[in-house]
């Protein structure tokens, strides 16, 4: 794992082309000098406000001066000349937004740096070993533990380096949307949309759940019933409006949060070092293993690498600190999976039946007593309540992200008095809530189904950049040709496929019905946009895409 993720970092300067022009910096522009078509031009006061901060170009000074109340807007009916030669895009600087220098959210605040990018993406993707106790219960401690050391190889390597790849070729907050649309066009880009999205609220449905797991053996009437369906609500609704009132995991708050989450399991190993027994850990029943389980548990506790992709616009320097924040934050998520899981099945007669979500405040309780399960408990709190936060957080600003790309009504993208998306957290709380009365496992089985399509489109993508644009500068770049960029996706693919084949039917019939939606809601928003009956508008801030058409975006 750590010498496939450093020599494919030790290739980012060689493989990199990087350019820079004036006081534009970092990364480069895949869009290149596209020629602009005519605007019209509308200015809410909720935008006004946004970037009240932000340093205006010459040209937003032109338009301010024409009427500060103007809103411009690229209707998706105005024509854009798009190059045919994709080589320009091998030349031009990544400004990030338009022609300006600044993004159009971007404030005086410092860019994030590696150790906060670390803890960032360590809560997209763990957030600490709350949840993998299944593992053991599905399948044993020697499979458990083989498969945390195994399964990073097959599955996060390769989504790590894909993202820092195509996260450094397009440092905007759009992230894999931008990806998949600038691949395969605003069709696919808008079902990658949909589905990740939808994964996300489906994750994020899990966070109240393991939230009361880990407290029901200390408060038991939380176990079940209309108590535990009313706390899930209630936690539901009080990080909603966290969320709303902009507090998000960031910087070093996320440093902060992620060192006292860990800090009891560390504890905890040195208490259980004396207790250990090395031949628990070679405990293995092949006949009796939930293969549904244990694969679901460790896809959904190794994946969502590609969610820091968001935040792309967000970090300094992404050419070197992106690379270097995933290598080094799937070493940290690693560890904070292994190691538990070695101590606890290593210091206590292990009882498969007994480990399921929730054991290890159980397992801190055996081996320190109260004091040490609270502790655990208390963690376990401060890591959900963070990883819900940011995932709500993410999956708000993809529905406005997506809404000032044209990809969805203009009314998603409208901000509250805080700045955040207003639409996208009431959508996102709403299908949390919808969604709460389904169990862990199907939870789990529901989104890992959703996001396995979105990293189809995501492999397509990459593979297909690489043979169809193989000059588009990419200041990170996976050592090898197009040979080696389909077989780091094999492994992935493969597994990808066995995750499908051994779901459910219940959540085949929930995640297919999904997908089918999100296929007729596009035709749905085409049709709406064509018929004027709801305003559709581009940032013109926004960069064009390679390959993006003067046809609407909506198509």
């Amino acid at each position: 794992m750590t010498s496939a993720a450093a020599a494919a970092a030790a290739d980012s300067d060689s493989g990199a082309r990087h350019v820079t022009s004036g006081s534009v910096s970092e990364a480069t522009d895949p869009a290149g000098p596209a020629a602009q078509g005519t605007t019209t031009s509308t200015k809410s006061e909720s935008e006004a406000t946004d970037l009240s901060t932000a340093q205006p170009s010459s040209a937003d000074q032109t338009d301010e001066n024409a009427g500060e109340n103007e809103k411009k807007l690229r209707h998706t009916s105005s024509s854009r000349e798009t190059p045919n030669n994709m080589e320009e895009y091998a030349h031009a600087s990544y400004v990030g937004i338009g022609e300006s220098t600044r993004s159009p959210h971007s404030h005086n605040a410092a860019k994030v740096t590696v150790l906060p990018l670390i803890f960032l993406i360590f809560y997209e993707v763990s957030g600490g070993p709350f949840g993998v106790e299944d593992t053991v219960g599905a399948a044993g401690p020697l499979l458990a533990l083989i498969g945390f050391l195994v399964f990073p190889f097959i599955w996060s390597v390769p989504e790590a380096l894909i993202t820092a790849e195509l996260g450094t070729m397009f440092p905007e907050d759009g992230g894999y949307v931008v990806w998949v649309s600038s691949a395969l066009g605003p069709f696919w880009g808008f079902q990658q949309g949909w589905m990740k999205w939808l994964s996300g609220v489906i994750d994020n449905a899990l966070y109240p759940v393991l939230f009361l797991d880990y407290l029901k053996s200390g408060i038991p009437v939380l176990a079940s019933g209309y108590p535990r369906t009313l706390a899930v609500w209630g936690l539901t609704a009080v990080l909603t409006f966290m969320n709303y009132r902009g507090l998000t995991i960031v910087g070093w708050v996320a440093v902060l949060m992620g060192s006292i989450s860990l800090l009891p399991f560390v504890v905890m190993m040195f208490i259980s070092i004396p207790k250990l027994k090395p031949e628990r850990w070679l405990l293995i029943d092949i006949d009796n293993v939930n293969w549904s389980l244990y694969l679901n548990t460790l896809f959904w506790n190794l994946n969502y690498w590609d969610s820091i992709s968001t935040l792309g616009g967000e970090i300094r320097n992404p050419k070197k600190n992106l690379p270097r924040a995933l290598f080094f934050a799937l070493i940290l998520v690693v560890c904070s999976y292994f190691f538990p899981i070695l101590c606890g099945t290593g210091a206590i007669a292990v009882d498969r039946d007994v480990w399921t979500d929730g054991y290890f405040s159980d397992v801190a309780k055996i081996l320190g007593g109260a004091w040490l399960s609270w502790w655990v408990q208390g963690s376990a709190a401060m890591s959900n309540m963070g990883m819900f936060v940011a995932e709500m957080s993410g999956d708000s600003f993809q529905l406005l992200g997506m809404a000032e790309r044209g990809l969805l009504p203009e009314f998603f993208a409208k901000r509250s008095r805080y700045g955040t998306p207003l639409i996208g957290i009431l959508f996102s709380a709403s299908g949390v809530i919808l969604l709460s009365w389904l169990s862990f496992q199907e939870i789990v089985a529901a989104e890992n189904f959703l996001y396995c399509f979105g990293m189809f489109l995501e492999f397509i993508s990459f593979i297909r950049l690489r043979i169809k644009h193989p000059n588009l500068a990419r200041p990170y770049k996976i050592p090898g040709g197009t040979v080696v960029a389909v077989m780091i996706c094999i492994p992935p693919t493969v597994l990808i496929c066995i995750v499908l084949a051994l779901s459910s039917l219940k959540v085949f019939v929930v995640s297919t019905v999904a997908i089918i939606v999100g296929l007729i809601i596009h035709p749905c928003l085409k049709f709406v946009e064509k018929k004027k009956w709801v305003k559709f508008s581009i940032r013109e801030d926004l960069p064009d895409l390679p390959g993006e058409s003067s046809e609407s975006l909506i198509r």
